[in-house]
């Protein structure tokens, strides 16, 4: 429903079709850096960026835009609290005041030095050199904490990153979910380890052409929903994909000869985030509503698609003949229910994109563990790759054999971006939330499935999630597409079902 207001609305909108453009325009440099940009353009394109995202922060904390914001706050008082431009007003009231904290060298600095961190990432990745890093992630560090300082906190300098990315969360709130979740893990990663023979995996393994996986997995994507015309997909060091605008939104993905699951479920994992993107309201384009609720609720999307449809068994049986088709050597004498089996064998293992689902949370304790040490100053970065070997040790039972393989694994820690790692199990959490009610309104969902039909499952999230973008917060979502906030209890319960079912385990006694 259109809200009448006067001309100041339509002002502001014209203030932060600016800022998005602005914004958008970085967005395209940094995946032109991922993907295509010579090296030598490294010092270039980090000036491009940091100037760029600079005029965005002085545009968008413009004392003009909180005059609009007191004026329109009071015009808009009586609007419904989902209408769009009430939600503009709000959305844009609280980056404001978020914005307003950080001065805009501040913000230049941390995007210059973001850009300038990347390629030495890369190379000391490529070289498993972690002190070639250490100086930059030291930089990155020292700027997440001015950050945390300039935005302000109660009680850890995490809470005020952590609210920035995940609306309301709190690092005393997250650490109660990592302990419910491993409360659940520890005993059935041990159930699992003593059934482990129970999953056969070496199919993964059986060597499949890297350009076919290329073409079947776009394929793949194309048909769950993700609009070709509106994206395209590149390859990447590390898959990733960025919404520039309603009719270009990309992903990207890897490839390994030697491991199957690497690009399928990396291109399903990205086109997730790419339709949340894709099914975003035209009403929201060019305003800071146009976005995910959180990068928790975007990886939800990502999440969903990729483990709880991708590696379910209604779609490997309607998947696997035409994947047998174009592999028939790697995939001969397997059936469905092999290869179903085989793409969720769970198992304790290095990286964490490659992780299956009862692992993945713990990969994500570990890092938002070191992130907190690291920004309360109780670890220094030349102790990373002990403090991570111990952790890694203690929790997936692993001996970390390099750096390349542990702390270096990730391309976040190249940027300014603490606080966003919780999010990856935030998603976990809310794909099985909103499944749980998929499944109440769609029952017959896994027959749809099995028959290739994956319509009424992306109508259910544009309906419920992707239209959205900023309006609510994660819990406001929660509540209005599940009738509840975020809990552990839908997700826990998942995967106890499938592993057990996988594994022979006895299943727990719930009350």
């Amino acid at each position: 429903m259109a809200v009448k207001t006067n001309g100041k609305l339509h002002r502001l909108r014209q203030v932060l079709a600016e800022v998005t453009d602005l914004t958008r325009a970085a967005r395209v440099l940094e995946w032109d850096q991922e993907t295509y940009m010579p090296p030598g353009g490294v010092p270039g394109r980090a000036e491009q960026l940091s100037t760029l995202l600079k005029l965005s922060h002085v545009r968008l904390t413009s004392d003009e835009v909180g005059r609009l914001l007191d004026d329109l706050e009071d015009e808009l008082a009586d609007a419904p609290f989902d209408s769009d431009e009430a939600s503009i007003v709000r959305v844009t009231r609280r980056d404001y005041d978020q914005e307003r904290k950080l001065p805009s060298e501040l913000v230049a600095e941390a995007a210059h030095a973001g850009s300038v961190a990347r390629p030495v990432w890369e190379k000391a990745r490529h070289d498993d050199d972690f002190s070639l890093f250490a100086p930059y992630l030291e930089k990155n560090v020292e700027l997440n904490r001015r950050i945390a300082d300039a935005l302000g906190y109660k009680e850890r300098p995490y809470d005020a990153l952590l609210d920035r990315s995940e609306p309301g969360m709190t690092t005393r709130q997250l650490a109660l979910i990592f302990a419910e979740l491993k409360q659940a893990i520890v005993p059935l990663v041990s159930d699992i380890a003593r059934h482990a023979d129970a999953v056969d995996d070496s199919v993964l393994y059986r060597g499949f052409d890297p350009d076919l996986q290329l073409s079947y997995a776009l394929n793949v994507v194309r048909r769950l929903g993700y609009d070709l015309e509106r994206g395209r997909q590149d390859l990447s060091t590390h898959p990733f994909s960025t919404g520039i605008d309603p009719g270009d939104v990309r992903i990207t993905t890897r490839v390994s000869r030697d491991f199957f699951n690497e690009c399928l479920f990396g291109s399903i994992h990205e086109s997730g985030h790419g339709m949340y993107s894709q099914g975003m309201g035209a009403g929201i384009d060019r305003t800071p509503l146009w976005d995910g609720a959180s990068p928790g609720v975007h990886e939800s999307q990502s999440r969903l698609w990729e483990n709880v449809v991708g590696r379910s068994l209604p779609f490997w049986r309607h998947f696997f003949p035409s994947l047998q088709a174009v592999f028939p050597e790697p995939l001969r004498g397997v059936d469905h229910e092999a290869f179903y089996r085989a793409v969720n064998k769970a198992h304790p293992s290095f990286i964490r994109v490659e992780a299956d689902e009862v692992t993945y949370n713990m990969h994500v304790l570990l890092r938002f563990e070191l992130e907190t040490e690291l920004l309360e100053g109780t670890l220094k970065v030349k102790d990373v790759p002990e403090a991570w070997s111990a952790r890694f040790k203690s929790y997936l039972g692993l001996d970390v054999p390099n750096d390349r393989e542990g702390a270096l694994q990730d391309i976040h820690w190249s940027s300014v971006s603490f606080g966003i790692f919780p999010g990856y199990t935030i998603g976990n959490l809310v794909s099985a939330q909103l499944m749980e009610k998929i499944r109440a309104d769609i029952p017959d969902l896994d027959a749809q499935i099995e028959t290739g039909q994956f319509a009424s499952l992306l109508s259910w999230l544009r309906r419920h999630v992707h239209i959205h973008g900023r309006k609510f917060t994660p819990d406001e979502l929660l509540e209005r597409a599940t009738g509840k906030p975020l809990t552990a209890a839908p997700w826990i319960a998942y995967v106890q079902k499938k592993f057990g079912a996988l594994y022979g385990l006895k299943q727990p006694v719930r009350n």
